[in-house]
This record gives C-alpha cells, structure tokens and sequence, in this order.
C-alpha cells in the first residue's frame, strides 16, 4: 500500500518493519500480545499516515499516532544533533517538518483494545503507544545509521521543511 502511495515520487525505497510484543496496560491488569506492523517511505511530493487496529481504520488515530510523532521528532533531531545539521542557535525539527515527507502506514494486532469513544476512531492503549514508539525509535535508528545515503536525503528534506516553515 505505501508502495502505491509513493508511487515515482519516492525519494527513499518503502520499509517494513514488524514485532510482536507482550504488553499491559497496568499492574493489576494481564498481559496481552500485540503485533505491529509498519510500512513507511519518505516523498517530497505526497504525504500521508494512516493506522489501523484490529483491521480498522484508526481515522484519529490515537496511541499509533502519538507513537509516531514521539518516535520520529525524537529519532531525527537525535540523528540531526549527532550530525552537526543544525546552524548555530537553530530550533530543533517539529512533527510537522517530518509529517510533510513521510507515507506511513501503521496495522496493529491485540486482544486488548481501549477505544477513545464508540466511534471506534481512536486507541488509548498506553503500554501499545509505549510498545510502538520504542519499537519506531530503535527501527529508524537503525535504518538511518545502515542508510547513508536515505538517511541524508531524509534529514536535508526534513530540515528544508523546517526552514520552510520557520520562514
């Protein structure tokens, strides 16, 4: 699916990632198993996130969402810092500025599910957020430190989107 989304204007070739994961929301609670499954790529052309739980479509997201956002800003201003990219005094990178490249897509497994209402459009499973989010950080660590190449047209879009932004 984030191969079509990408279609040619790719500027990274399309990951996928999976895990599965024993999980629990809080102590007086059993644990439960979730599975994870993530596809991302990055576009200077097209943008997009979508996130599924059990099958269906997460249209606010929720937990996957903030995962997300936590994992990635955290990842590339690590990544951006280590590097020397910022100029002197810069402000560090916002979701937004790595939100205007990237086509993810984020299909979680669990027998354990907090929906946000009734609407069914949101998960609040906070050990799933939490699972997620250090599963995305150690990925995409890994992925930009065996990348170069990717990994340097990611960071200079990003920090063009910032720029962009801040101007």
């Amino acid at each position: 699916h984030v191969r079509e989304l990408l279609g040619e204007d790719g500027m990274t070739t399309v990951q996928y990632w999976q895990t599965e994961r024993k999980v629990k929301d809080r102590d007086d609670k059993d644990e439960y198993k979730c599975k994870i499954n993530v596809a991302l790529g990055f576009s200077n052309k097209i943008t997009a996130a979508e996130y599924y739980h059990n099958s269906s479509f997460l249209e606010h997201g929720g937990a996957p969402e903030k995962a997300v956002r936590s994992a990635f800003v955290y990842q590339i201003d690590n990544f951006l810092k280590q590097n020397a990219k910022y100029n002197k005094n810069e402000s560090k990178v916002t979701f937004q500025d790595v939100e205007d490249c990237l086509v993810v897509v984020i299909s979680s497994f669990s027998s354990v599910t907090s929906y946000e209402n009734q609407t069914k459009k949101a998960i609040t499973n906070s050990f799933i957020q939490k699972a997620l989010t250090d599963f995305l950080k150690t990925n995409l660590e890994i992925y930009l430190t065996e990348n170069q190449s990717s990994a340097s047209t990611i960071i200079n879009q990003v920090l063009v989107n910032k720029r962009a932004r801040e101007s």
